[in-house]
């Protein structure tokens, strides 16, 4: 037993492997089991994630299987109620932070994959404790209606000057990057305000800061001072933060920390629904008669936004079919007791765990004609349940908004963890689309040809070559 103990201490990245295909015999795997073998299907991942996880919905869509990774065993999740299983967890049984703390996340910046590891890159303070979060899931989603008209503006100036165009020229822009910087303003408008929302240097720092956080923190706390009371998001994080939490260094990384999560998620969101919306002209004009009508019914304004369910049914279609990958909802079972599903699944404490999102998105039993764009898919399901007057229907509707969350629909996750963000970032891509299609026509750099996403182990990622064309509205 000594030989044997030593033996696995030699091979730390596999040895977890061994003891919890032991323990976990009952929990099928898709690939193979033995050492080497697995070990070889860890690599493959890397390059085949995407047919792993497919591979393993179709055989267990209603279940749980796992793949190897180069570490550990990853557990994959599928169907509603495990999805509901892992949604209603207390982050002290399946932990949302801990889960994601070892998954190398990969975002594209220009054009090179940046590793994240938070507590080396971000500070172990602000990865243990995640106030900020608590900011933007409630003073920043109640300040929304207040500061719209600070966001509409900054979302007019933004567009105008980072686009520059002029007549009825087209233009080509790479997208990705473009978005970036438009995002990143408007963003900062809502969290430090004017100017600094605007000064070129602060927002390259942020828009970089995923590249390199650290050099990206040492240069914003040279920034000066505000010298005037704001409602933004710092004043707010003020108001909540301890004594030594109110320095300039830690409000500084808690900003770099809110900007990388939301510039770099809202961009590549955006980013896909303007390749969607260029591959597929036919929603443009649609989208543009819904904006006018509503600007001339209710003006511009947070509440104007909730009527423009055309806009906000091309976005949901978008983040359904380009979501960030096959896997989403990342856990670690950190409960000593480990953790059981409703159907009798164990997994033990230190297991980890993930939902097959991407699967979910494409299955046919859940969305009609699943793999196809419909961009006013979920607008025609609100306005069927409206005109049905059904007895659920106010809950029905809501479902089908951007912001709302489901077992079947994940890209802002479901249940405790769901992304906290998720309401400005509705906000803020509504009012960009409407902005956009109010003002500008586009087209495809390449006739017919929508950029492809770029893919890395279970990821996807915007393609941050791929061009669009803009003009002015004619």
């Amino acid at each position: 037993m000594t030989a044997r103990c030593d033996w696995l201490s030699i091979w730390p990245i596999k040895a977890s492997l061994i003891i919890s295909h032991c323990q976990l015999a009952n929990v099928p795997i898709v690939g193979s089991s033995g050492f080497f073998a697995s070990c070889w299907d860890g690599f493959r991942f890397i390059r085949h994630a995407p047919e792993f996880i497919q591979r393993g919905y179709d055989m267990y869509p209603e279940g749980i299987f796992r793949v190897a990774r180069l570490f550990r065993w990853e557990y994959v999740v599928c169907g509603q109620k495990l999805i509901k299983d892992i949604a209603d967890a207390p982050e002290h049984v399946l932990s949302l932070t801990e889960g994601i703390e070892e998954v190398q996340d990969i975002y594209f910046t220009s054009y090179s994959p940046v590793l994240i590891l938070p507590k080396f890159t971000m500070g172990r303070e602000i990865v243990e404790n995640q106030y900020h979060f608590d900011v933007v899931r409630t003073t920043l989603s109640r300040n929304l209606h207040k500061c719209f008209p600070d966001v509409r503006d900054e979302i007019i100036c933004a567009f105008d000057d980072v686009l520059e165009l002029e007549g009825s020229e087209w233009k080509s822009y790479p997208v990705l990057p473009t978005m970036m910087t438009i995002v990143a303003r408007v963003n900062n408008r809502l969290f430090v305000g004017l100017p600094l929302c605007r000064n070129k240097a602060y927002l390259a720092n942020n828009v970089a800061y995923t590249v390199d956080a650290m050099r990206s923190a040492n240069k914003i706390t040279l920034l000066p001072p505000f010298l005037r009371p704001q409602n933004d998001f710092i004043s707010w994080m003020l108001n909540v933060a301890d004594e030594d939490q109110k320095a300039v260094l830690p409000l500084t990384l808690r900003i770099l920390s809110v900007n990388m999560v939301s510039v770099h998620t809202s961009s590549a969101a955006f980013t896909r629904a303007l390749f969607d919306l260029a591959t597929y002209p036919e929603y443009l004009l649609p989208m543009r008669e819904e904006v006018e009508h509503v600007m001339a019914e209710e003006g511009w304004s947070k509440t104007a936004l909730n009527s423009m369910v055309k806009v906000d049914s091309f976005l949901r279609e978008s983040q359904r079919l380009n979501n960030n990958g096959s896997l989403e909802m990342r856990r670690k079972v950190i409960a000593k007791e480990g953790f059981r599903f409703s159907d009798g699944t164990f997994l033990p404490c230190d297991s980890y765990l993930a939902v097959a999102a991407r699967p979910t998105h494409y299955d046919e039993s859940k969305y009609e004609n699943a793999a196809k764009f419909d961009g006013f898919r979920f607008a025609r399901e609100r306005a069927d349940h409206q005109a049905n007057n059904e007895a659920n229907d106010n809950q029905d509707v809501f479902k089908r908004q951007m912001i709302s969350t489901a077992v079947d629909h994940l890209p802002f996750g479901t249940g405790k963890h769901a992304c906290p963000g998720r309401f400005f970032a509705a906000t803020e891509l509504k009012a960009m689309m409407a902005h956009l299609v109010l003002n500008y026509d586009v087209k495809p750099e390449v006739e017919g040809i929508r950029p492809a996403d770029i893919g890395f182990s279970e990821r996807l990622f915007a393609n941050p070559a791929g061009r669009v064309r803009f003009r002015k509205r004619q």
